[in-house]
């Protein structure tokens, strides 16, 4: 047993592991939306902000291994990927939702929140909207357009540069969170993906990789896991005084601490990446986006699942998943694909060979070897709350 070397570290193409935490932690979410009272202690609620660390970590990763290869990151491959990623399944379950509102009698209500919907204003749609755990691609969606453009294009390809943006980064945003406020402000959401943000910073700088690389040993790393758990578990005994916005920001760093540990040999990490988490995991975008509509699916094959319990959280995820699987195969990947083309064609058509700021060069060391970008990793935007 021993710790991940760097090498090995850059060399990955995908990181099972994450996948099954993405998966349980889509279960998670729908245990509290579905589940009742038996599923509180689950905390489902705070799972969302797994999917945020996970995002800053996976999207920050594929640009700093697009940038060591190229020598810069295209906006415009990027911005392409996002779209077909994230578009295609995003604007046909809106569609879905208006067209079963209008078979209701509510499509009205769809229409009128429309401009929510297209300008990714989702956190700012009014309780009880149709649709609205889509706040979360919201939150994404900003994240999306202006962090590749702030990190990679007015900030050059310098280690102590872009740490210094990112923390200066986390640091607004916790300024911006108002204080003595009864519920959950924005500011707190983006805390978390910086979070995400910055440990793909600090791990793909050789000395940086250093420092973290005690958490991947596998004795390390369970350690590391089980205490995130007890973590997670302990968020339902939060002093309340204390208030959300400092919990989830101990949550979220708690996750960051857990992505090294997730990519070691041990059991715990190899576990997650079993190939049936990693199947849920795979298809959680499209089971967070179907969610609603899976449920009340559920309920109208079966009417005595009408109340939120364990017999309609387990039908919302058998139904959701079916769902996803159709979507995952015949949209998501197709679009995926679509998306892969149109960028390759925008993107450098071959290693440039560059000093990053580890002090290596993009043809000599082993960053060099990595896949391109658009092969490397996957990543999908955050359940709903």
């Amino acid at each position: 047993m021993r710790s991940l070397r760097y090498d090995e570290f850059q060399a990955m193409r995908r990181f099972p592991a994450l996948d099954g935490l993405r998966a349980l932690a889509a279960i998670m979410v729908f245990a509290f939306h579905y589940g009742g009272p038996n599923w509180t202690w689950l905390t489902g609620w705070i799972g969302v902000h797994l999917f945020f660390v996970l995002s800053g970590f996976l999207i920050t990763t594929l640009l700093l291994r697009e940038e060591h290869r190229y020598g810069k990151v295209s906006l415009k491959a990027f911005y392409l990927r996002r779209f077909f990623r994230i578009m295609p399944v995003y604007l046909l379950v809106l569609f879905l939702t208006w067209a079963l509102a209008r078979l209701n009698g509510g499509a009205a209500t769809v229409e009128r929140l429309l401009k929510y919907y297209v300008f990714f204003l989702n956190e700012l749609l009014p309780p009880g909207s149709p649709y609205l755990h889509s706040w979360t691609i919201g939150i994404e969606q900003k994240f999306y357009l202006f962090w590749p453009a702030i990190a990679f294009v007015l900030v050059t390809a310098a280690f102590r540069r872009r740490l210094a943006v990112t923390l200066g980064l986390l640091v607004l945003f916790i300024a911006l969170i108002p204080p003595d406020i009864a519920w959950l402000s924005w500011p707190i959401h983006y805390v978390a993906i910086l979070l995400g943000c910055l440990t793909a910073v600090v791990m793909h700088h050789p000395r940086g990789f250093a420092l973290v690389r005690p958490l991947t040993h596998p004795v390390t790393a369970s350690v590391v896991i089980v205490a995130f758990v007890a973590v997670h578990v302990s968020v339902q005994f939060w002093p309340a005084r204390l208030g959300q916005e400092l919990l989830i920001g101990s949550y979220a760093l708690a996750a960051a601490v857990l992505l090294p540990a997730l990519l070691s040999r041990s059991v715990l990490a190899r576990g997650l990446g079993l190939r049936p988490l990693v199947f849920v995991g795979e298809r959680s975008y499209s089971m967070y986006l179907i969610q609603s509509i899976a449920a009340r699916t559920a309920i109208g094959v079966v009417p005595a699942l009408g109340h939120r319990g364990t017999g309609l959280f387990l039908a919302a995820v058998v139904v959701a998943l079916l769902g996803a699987d159709l979507l995952y195969r015949w949209v998501e990947l197709p679009m995926i694909d679509v998306g892969r083309r149109l960028a390759a064609r925008v993107s450098r058509p071959g290693p440039k060979v560059t000093t990053d700021g580890a002090g290596t060069t993009g043809t000599t060391d082993p960053v060099a070897q990595i896949p391109r970008p658009r092969e490397v990793l996957a990543d999908t935007a955050a359940p709903t709350r």
